[in-house]
């Protein structure tokens, strides 16, 4: 197989286990804060709802038994990530069967969540080790279209588990909405069926890390400590800001079909194309200028949504092409913005703890990013949602300052940089 060939089976093989994840962290991010205000649960209600993406603000915990225990016969990431794929699709089995009439009054609210927590859980140790299977099968010079792949795959799962599935409750049933993601998540896991990973790095015979010191090793390494501020810092605002878009789509009069089809399914396509671009332009500028540049675009992302609320409130009317084309860009810079980030990621990823070492990592943006979401309805009931957009661009702008400082003291990161890992099938040590 030429090289050309074997990349692109490769990028097909992430793209269908990205777009696995994306399903029913689809249905988590996209639809049920629209759900739930549809049923009129509280906005504060709908902010404690970021407690279910505890599994992947957590996920590092496991993250290095997913990568040290496995099968021999089934490989080190299959033997992860087909399991897992069989339980989430269990899962939105059951979530089909559930009544989202219990919704209303919060009589069912918790049995609902427990759902929902256990597909984040399942779709989070899949991403662990579709992770560590992307550090080790791509090249320093892919990754920058490798990464656009996973961020474009995983939109294209959140299309489908977000605003198709809105759509589809709205036009069929909840039921049917429901089970047809379970088909669609059993027909996407067949592609890893067929697949045959290369043997697993290892460390050097009797040296294997402790438990512990696979994460502290790889701070330890010189200026990852500021790296470690730019993954706190860098999503913050923009997580806060999206937080609360389809609640307020929803207190703006926009039924879930609408909410669905045109503005969840058309920012997620921003998103892939954004993402596409991103990586394409990361490989070619470099990664500090496109997390900078990306991140300045992000922040403006959010600022366009202040226009909305405000113009409603002002009694003018709002019209629908105005509010998807502000959700398309800022879908689209976030994209961009995602797939400059995760290709650094990536980079500082060492080869034989790939997958302990990217998850840490994006556990970190999930918890940090996360926390923000816990208090987002708080925020937006305080401020009202016009200035509530407003700041959270401001504070999306004003933590771009780490990024600028560390990110120019990581020789990986600037335009002409070296690779802090190793290529697929070396085991050097940065």
């Amino acid at each position: 197989m030429d090289p050309q060939s074997s990349l692109r089976s490769r990028l097909w093989l992430l793209l269908s286990l990205y777009i696995c994840q994306g399903l029913p962290t689809g249905v988590f991010t996209q639809a049920l804060p629209a759900i739930l205000r549809t049923y009129e649960v509280p906005l504060t209600v709908i902010g404690f709802s970021g407690l279910l993406a505890l599994p992947w603000a957590l996920k590092f915990l496991w993250a290095p038994f997913v990568e040290r225990y496995f099968s021999q016969r089934w490989g080190q990431r299959r033997s992860w990530i087909l399991p897992m794929q069989v339980a989430a699709l269990v899962m939105l089995v059951a979530i089909a069967f559930f009544d989202p009439y219990r919704l209303a009054g919060n009589e069912g609210v918790a049995q609902f969540f427990v759902f929902m927590f256990l597909v984040n859980l399942f779709a989070a140790t899949q991403d662990i080790a579709t992770d560590g299977l992307a550090v080790r099968s791509l090249a320093f010079h892919e990754r920058g279209l490798g990464n656009g792949v996973q961020v474009a795959g995983y939109r294209i799962g959140l299309i489908i588990g977000g605003g198709l599935l809105l759509y589809l409750i709205g036009a069929w049933d909840w039921q049917a909405a429901f089970l047809l993601l379970a088909v669609l998540l059993g027909l996407l896991t067949l592609p890893v069926l067929r697949f045959r990973e290369p043997p697993p790095l290892r460390d050097e015979p009797g040296r294997e890390l402790p438990y512990l010191h696979v994460f502290t090793s790889f701070f330890a390494r010189p200026g990852l400590r500021g790296w470690l501020v730019v993954l706190i810092t860098y999503k913050v605002g923009e997580s806060l800001g999206s937080a609360m878009v389809k609640p307020m789509l929803v207190d703006m009069g926009l039924d879930l079909k609408q909410i669905g089809l045109m503005v969840s399914i058309v920012g997620s396509l921003a998103t892939l194309v954004g993402a596409l671009l991103g990586g394409w332009l990361t490989a070619r500028w470099g990664r500090y200028p496109a997390i900078i540049g990306f991140g300045v675009l992000q922040a403006l992302g959010v600022a366009v949504y202040a226009w909305l609320p405000w113009l409603h409130d002002r009694g003018e009317p709002v019209p629908l092409a105005l509010i998807y084309s502000f959700n398309a860009l800022e879908h689209f810079v976030s994209g961009m913005a995602m797939a400059a980030l995760l290709t650094a990621v990536m980079d500082l990823a060492r080869a034989e703890h790939a997958a302990a070492d990217f998850t840490v990592q994006v556990s970190i943006l999930a918890i940090f990013g996360g926390s923000f979401y816990l208090v987002a309805g708080l925020v937006a009931e305080a401020l009202g949602y016009t200035a509530y957009f407003l700041v959270s661009a401001t504070l999306s702008l004003v933590l771009l300052w780490p990024a600028a400082i560390y990110c120019r003291r990581l020789p990986w990161l600037m335009p002409g940089g070296l690779p802090a890992t190793a290529l697929p099938g070396e085991n050097v040590r940065p």
